[in-house]
């Protein structure tokens, strides 16, 4: 069956709130001021992790430090406004190959590997990538809250599409949908509890993201002092990789609780080690949102300027200059993304919040539908179709072996069964076997696998004919790849083997 996604209208009796665009500027540009100042605070000590003493920057910068946190942002900021407020999860795989492809860190380079071998997202995500649960789309979460101000549930949405690409079915998508959450809402609400419970309400209970933010919390109401409640954090969530999501969840949330003003906060955030540049760039940005740029001491502000610099790794991007570049772009695309996609923000000339304001923020049905895709599918598109294939485990094909697949369809406007029909590699068979759960379910079978193939799903629907290919793995592809390890890099300039920057492999 094709399946109908509908934007929700506002549930009965739900109020719209209004936000001032003078005031909505001042926050966009003090959270992205506030990202540079929280990363450069803490690009010295990232990895350590031995509780540090900060009070300052240490040593004093001349300038903002380079970011994946901030650079990424700026690659999706490009695709917002070339593709629109609509992006499709080829966009994201579109501009990632476009301008990322010589990260190698962690789960950057595994989501790269599983592209160049034909996976789409979200099982791009996830398949043979240890590092999920790491920080890589966490540190992502301010552009989704700058283009859906006051709308946490489209902003979490839009993280999980994101996420989706190195971190599906991981802690690191229920961080990016949590902090994107967060700092949705900052641009209405300031009082911390009950931003918390908004970023909560996005994500699963029984995510370690869940737990940990709900340690934190229940560690300062309850009287811990925060040196006790980092060792709490580690004790309970605590991970040998330094950039695992969970403990530095933990600590950015013990920084944003326990601080005693802009600067302490985002130095006892750093302070707990760890992933310490992502800390203190998520805190800062935050509480940059918070604040606007009058909550931003001068002596934190002048060290690191108006001016962006890119990492040597973000390729072919004319990104902003500046910080006040970078606002006023951010902010054409949310006037567009609040006119086209949110049922309950407008812009105006007054910010008017209604009484109502945290069942307004609190709704999740975009968050949990997004939540409810299947982590272990690859996502296509056919004209205005989304085309999934589920593999029920592994992209992979064992010779000899039946291997049972589901493709489902959504989108569309006229609610017609769907004929689907598979295409497969010379020697390959596929028996129907009916329906289950949307799903139009296929057993296969091929005595010849080769390591890389191409399935090709045939689907019509009111009268149209469309087609959308996926890949599917052999044994010889798919051998796994030990824990903990990095894709190749090169000697010389330290990229990605393959997108190497330097020609000097």
């Amino acid at each position: 069956m094709v399946h109908f996604l509908l934007q929700g209208a506002p549930a009965p009796g739900m109020s719209t709130l209004t936000l001032s665009e003078s005031e909505y500027k001042d926050k966009v540009y003090a959270c992205w001021l506030g990202k540079n100042i929280g990363g450069t605070l803490g690009a010295p000590y990232e990895g350590r992790k031995e509780i540090h003493s900060l009070t300052y920057y240490e040593p004093v910068p001349d300038g903002s430090a380079p970011n994946d946190d901030l650079d990424f942002q700026l690659v999706w900021l490009k695709m917002l406004q070339d593709r629109g407020v609509r992006p499709k999860l080829s966009d994201f795989v579109d501009y990632w190959i476009r301008h990322l492809s010589s990260y190698p860190w962690n789960e950057y380079g595994f989501c790269r590997r599983n592209l160049d071998r034909g996976l789409r997202p979200p099982i791009s995500g996830c398949f043979e990538n240890y590092f999920i649960d790491e920080m890589g789309s966490p540190i992502r979460s301010e552009i989704w809250a700058c283009v859906a101000p006051g709308d946490p549930q489209l902003a979490a949405e839009l993280a999980w599409m994101d996420s989706a690409l190195d971190h599906a079915g991981g802690e690191g998508t229920y961080g990016e949908m949590f902090w994107s959450a967060v700092e949705s809402a900052a641009f209405v609400i300031s009082d911390a509890r009950a931003l918390i419970r908004v970023g909560l309400a996005m994500i699963p209970i029984w995510s370690r993201i869940s737990r940990v933010v709900r340690e934190a919390l229940w560690c300062h109401d309850n009287g811990v002092p925060w040196a006790q409640a980092r060792e709490r954090v580690l004790r309970c969530f605590g991970h040998q990789q330094p950039c695992h999501a969970p403990q530095n969840h933990g600590f950015t949330v013990i920084g944003w609780l326990y601080g005693r003003d802009y600067g302490d906060s985002i130095c006892k955030a750093v302070n707990c080690g760890y992933d310490t540049d992502c800390t203190g760039a998520t805190l800062g940005s935050l509480l940059g949102i918070l604040g606007g740029t009058a909550g931003i001491p001068k002596e934190w502000r002048d060290p690191v300027g108006d001016r962006i610099v890119l990492h040597k790794f973000t390729r072919n991007l004319e990104a902003p200059a500046t910080v006040a570049d970078l606002t006023e772009q951010v902010a054409s695309v949310a006037r567009t993304m609040v006119s086209e996609r949110s049922d309950s923000v407008r812009f105006g000339k007054t910010t008017s919040v209604p009484k109502d304001i945290l069942s307004l923020l609190m709704r999740n049905e975009k968050a949990a539908l997004a939540l409810s895709r299947d982590p272990m599918s690859a996502i296509a598109y056919a004209d205005d179709l989304e085309v999934a294939l589920h593999y029920g485990g592994d992209p992979v094909l064992l010779p000899g072996i039946d291997k049972v697949v589901g493709v489902s369809v959504t989108g569309g406007h006229l609610p017609q069964p769907a004929v689907i029909r598979l295409r497969l590699p010379s020697g390959w068979r596929a028996e129907a076997l009916g329906e289950l759960r949307g799903q139009h379910r296929f057993r296969l079978r091929g005595r010849k696998v080769a390591d890389r193939n191409t399935i090709r799903v045939d689907v019509e629907v009111g009268g149209k004919r469309l087609s959308a290919s996926f890949a599917m793995l052999g044994p010889g592809e798919a051998k796994g790849y030990p824990c903990g390890d990095n894709v190749p890099t090169c000697p010389r300039c330290h990229a990605r083997l393959e997108a190497c920057i330097c020609g000097g492999t």
